[in-house]
């Protein structure tokens, strides 16, 4: 693995940032209006449901733009190249898939933990929350699952997005809202009927925001973070072997070649 060819990627990245209000809107904008929209309602719940509830449902929100970020950092990242017309440069040049798929998690680790500050110090300012009160050491593998996470499902959006072109693209924003009601990311998991119940322990950011909630109440939160790991270093082994085999076929068919046509 050659580091000058990661970095070379990170200039590449930071260029097209530079360069487009849209990515500033996406990552900073849009998750920080809607830690404000939800912060509001929070200050609402906070007198008919007291407190700790409505603390509990700005962090879900909060944590919420982390898994949304990191993924988005995948799918919308490689799209940049295939709008641009760039995609087939990079992969002419020595650049390896491992490598390829190594820049997309440090980068969407960096955008998650900037926006994670971002909206903290928001929330804390605005609505009084302290979302460090849960423990640096508990946040840090709160922040550390729901990373990973993300960029396991932008991997997923990669793979279909590398075999099915752009026909495809709208997943890499919308696709995982459709997962965010079964992960419990404002409520708690009892509340959902059973068989939506039994599907959302099945997803590793499910058993953060159960833990997220747990710590904010003073509960221990160790096995919930556990569950999560091993959920998660399943669902992350599956995404690249799915993005492996989607990226094979495409070249088989030669989607690959098509992405920028």
């Amino acid at each position: 693995m050659s580091f000058n060819r990661i970095k070379a990627m990170f200039l590449h990245e930071i260029f097209i940032t530079k360069h487009s209000f849209e990515i500033f809107n996406d990552i900073i904008l849009f998750p920080l209006f809607t830690v404000i929209v939800f912060g509001y309602m929070a200050l609402y719940l906070t007198g008919s449901t007291g407190k700790i509830i409505a603390d509990q449902v700005l962090a879900g929100m909060i944590l919420w733009q982390v898994i949304n970020v990191a993924q988005y950092s995948v799918g919308v990242g490689c799209l940049w190249d295939v709008w641009s017309r760039n995609l087939t440069n990079i992969f002419i040049s020595p650049i390896s898939i491992k490598e390829y798929l190594f820049f997309f998690a440090i980068s969407g680790t960096i955008k998650g933990l900037i926006v994670l500050m971002l909206t903290s110090i928001f929330s804390l300012i605005i609505f009084q929350l302290n979302i460090f009160s849960v423990g640096f050491l508990n946040m840090f593998f709160i922040f550390i699952n729901l990373v990973i996470f993300g960029f396991s499902f932008g991997v997923v959006m990669l793979g279909l997005i590398f075999r099915f072109g752009t026909k495809v693209a709208a997943f890499a924003w919308g696709l995982i809202n459709i997962f965010q009601p079964l992960m419990a990311v404002i409520y708690p998991v009892a509340i959902l009927p059973q068989p939506f119940r039994s599907i959302a322990y099945l997803l590793a950011p499910t058993h953060v925001f159960e833990a997220m909630r747990k710590s904010l109440s003073g509960q221990v939160i160790t096995l919930d973070i556990w569950r999560a790991v091993i959920l998660n270093v399943i669902f992350l082994i599956c995404a690249v072997i799915f993005f492996r085999f989607m990226f094979s076929k495409s070249r088989e068919t030669g989607q690959f070649a098509r992405l920028e046509g």
